[in-house]
């Protein structure tokens, strides 16, 4: 069976046929590069740091049309202007920009520069959606499910909910249902198992147990997401991240420490595949 989109298979072609044709030609472009670079560094150095400040931005925003997943700007470590910068190509080309780790100081600034867009700010998982007026979010059919062991660990589930939403995924969140009070947890997963869930994103700090324990009840793939909440030695999300990676539980598998954003892809693309196989199966 093979479910994908004849554009995505005509794309497929054209980049092998692409990579095909430059084959010939990439000994004279690797030279030409090389000399390139090395005109460029010399220049830089002679203007100092000036040269900084003309740095380009590349967004990838063929992305969600070539497999899948939205190009995400995390926006930790940007300026303001690269962040616009970067946010007006996305919005031009696929009338959305979804912004990470945003720090609180650049929301403000980021609202002025899109006052004629459609700002959707979450606070709670540091994340900014910017939309054109019209842009209408998929509908996949898939479902994700989002468990947080602890309120701590809620922004970075959050994190993964958002991205997962917007991939086109029906999101369910079940929060504070960790293992020190493991009861918590019954009945919410057997409703979300009730309602088809295709995959669950499991996050936890401290002890890092709860996935182990959600992967060894569910007959779905399950994703950890270690957060960087605990005491001391280990508390940083160390000991969540080795706890996950030495489980027992089949079935489960891992991101890094505070990785919502990874989270959130990996299982709306494992959901979003489902939804495309039920689908298929009910015409």
């Amino acid at each position: 069976m093979n479910y994908h989109s004849d554009e995505q298979l005509e794309l497929l072609n054209l980049l092998f046929q692409e990579e095909s044709s430059q084959q010939s030609t990439l000994g004279n472009e690797q030279r030409n590069r090389q000399q390139s670079h090395v005109s460029e560094q010399k220049s830089q150095d002679a203007k100092g740091n000036d040269a900084s400040s003309e740095i380009e931005v590349r967004p990838d925003a063929g992305r969600e049309q070539r497999k899948g997943t939205p190009e995400v700007i995390f926006g930790e470590t940007k300026g303001v202007a690269q962040i616009i910068a970067m946010a007006q190509e996305l919005l031009k080309e696929s009338g959305r920009a979804i912004v990470s780790r945003v720090r609180s100081e650049t929301i403000a600034p980021l609202q002025v520069a899109f006052q004629e867009y459609t700002v959707c700010v979450h606070e709670s998982a540091r994340s900014m959606v910017i939309y054109k007026p019209d842009f209408v979010r998929p509908r996949s059919g898939g479902h994700v499910g989002v468990i947080s062991a602890g309120t701590s660990d809620i922004p970075v589930a959050e994190e993964a909910a958002i991205i997962a939403g917007e991939m086109g995924c029906r999101v369910t969140r079940i929060y504070d249902v960790g293992v020190a009070g493991l009861h918590r947890l019954v009945e919410p997963l057997r409703n979300l198992l009730s309602n088809d869930v295709d995959a669950i994103i499991v996050a936890a700090g401290m002890d890092g147990a709860l996935p182990s324990v959600v992967a060894g009840i569910v007959p779905v793939p399950v994703i950890g997401l270690p957060t960087s909440i605990g005491y001391g030695f280990g508390g940083n999300g160390i000991a969540a991240l080795l706890s996950m990676l030495q489980t027992c539980a089949p079935g489960l598998s891992v991101v890094n420490i505070d990785n919502g954003v990874g989270a959130g892809i990996t299982a709306a693309l494992i959901a979003n595949r489902v939804a495309q196989a039920r689908e298929h199966q009910s015409r």
